[in-house]
Order: structure tokens, then sequence, then C-alpha cells
């Protein structure tokens, strides 16, 4: 667990947005609400990809690319390794314990996070996937594993944070979405969630919020409101 980072940095922001322009102006609206975020799937699909994230450092904004390298692993080496050229601070990788060598081997000053469980998958999911086993199981496994193969963290699940930090070292890193300020769960896919204050107070370092934040009437007061809440909750811990 880290404590020495600024409190600002514990809130990531997930950008998904259809359009690297749409992403630059909600950049632009949260200002200095949000220094940190998190780029997926639907931005790189989009185009501009790499020139968001060059565009974010040049703001000095952190960035984490949440890709979920998943290949062969010499393959997910030399991915990992070309981007940490870049100055970006997390990538995440979802794989065996070979692929997750290979991108911690290559990663440089970059922060290697193993994804444990989808946040939103549950058990029936996870048999649905042919994993006959308890979620908070599957998910220390994936975290011991990640330590042992010189990852930095896991993202995971709030509801399985207490069990984390008891049974593994306080070293690893954990990241955890699935943050929801209120109780919706019937209304969006996340089904293993929990509040901002939850999680901090069961030992996240960081928390990743896309939707509360994004679909506010004023996103910036949505995040500086989750920022309150993460001090508050620091301050307890």
């Amino acid at each position: 667990m880290t404590d020495d980072m600024r409190p600002s940095d514990r809130l990531i922001f997930a950008l998904d947005l259809p359009e690297p322009e749409q992403a630059r102006a909600l950049v632009e609206r949260l200002g200095p609400a949000v220094s940190f975020y998190k780029l997926g799937l639907e931005l790189m699909m989009a185009g501009g990809y790499f020139e968001l994230i060059d565009w974010l450092l040049e703001r000095d904004k952190k960035v984490f690319v949440d890709l979920k390298f998943f290949d062969v692993p010499a393959t997910v080496g030399r991915a990992v390794a070309r981007l940490a050229s870049r100055g970006v601070t997390f990538a995440t990788v979802h794989g065996n314990q070979g692929i997750m060598e290979a991108a911690a081997a290559n990663k440089g000053a970059l922060k290697i996070l193993a994804v444990t469980v989808l946040t939103s998958l549950d058990r029936g999911d996870l048999e649905d996937l042919g994993f006959s086993c308890d979620v908070r199981e599957l998910v220390l496994s994936r975290a011991r594993r990640a330590l042992e193969a010189g990852c930095d963290g896991v993202v995971a699940s709030g509801l399985e944070l207490p069990a984390m930090r008891a049974a593994i070292d306080r070293r690893l890193l954990v990241v955890t979405p699935g943050i929801r300020p209120v109780d919706n769960r019937p209304l969006d896919d996340q089904k293993r969630v929990v509040t901002p204050e939850q999680a901090f107070r069961d030992g996240a370092d960081h928390i990743v919020v896309g939707r509360p934040i994004r679909d506010a009437a004023d996103p910036r007061a949505a995040a500086e409101a989750i920022q309150t809440s993460i001090a508050a909750a620091l301050a307890e811990r």
C-alpha cells in the first residue's frame, strides 16, 4: 500500500468516451478536480489513442493504459517495453503466469497491474466461464501469483479488499474499480461494487470511477465530491 502519493491522484477517472475530441473536452471541463485518467479499449478503437496520451501528459496528468494485454508472453513483453517508454503510470495485463512475468520483466518504470476478476462478473458468470470456485478465493490466488510474477499490483473489487490486505503482502498496489457513490447496481452492468469511502477504509490505493462522474449533471462537481470523500476516508485510516 502506498501512502506517499498526492491525495488527488487516488481518484482515477475512466475516460470512456467514443471520440478523442470528446475526451479532451471533458478533461478540460474537469480541470484540477481530476489528475489521473484511465484510457481503455473504446478510445483505442477510435484512433488517436497515443496522441491523447501525449496530450494528457503534457498537461501534467497521469495516465493508466487499460488494454488488458493478453497474448503470447513474448508479444506481451515487447508491447509493454514499447509502452514503458511513453511515460504512462499504469498498464494492465490479464493472463497467466508467463504473461505476467513477461510484462513485469519489460516494464521499466511503468507499473504493471494484473486484473483479478472483472467487477462485472459474479459467481454465476465465473461458473459459466468454467471456474468452479469462490470469487474471493480466485481473486486472492491471482493476486498472490501477480506478486510472485513481479507485477506491481492488481485490479480488484472492493469486496475482496479486506481479505486481500489480511492475506497478501501490503506492498501490493490495489486499484479498485466498480465504485459507486450510491448503490445503483440495478442500473448498470457492475455487480460487485463499493462506495469510495468503503474502498479506502478497506485498503484501496486508488479507485477507478467512470459513469458517476461522466454522466453527472456537473462532472467537475461530482469529481470534487468524490475527492472530498477520499480525503475523509484517508484521514480515518
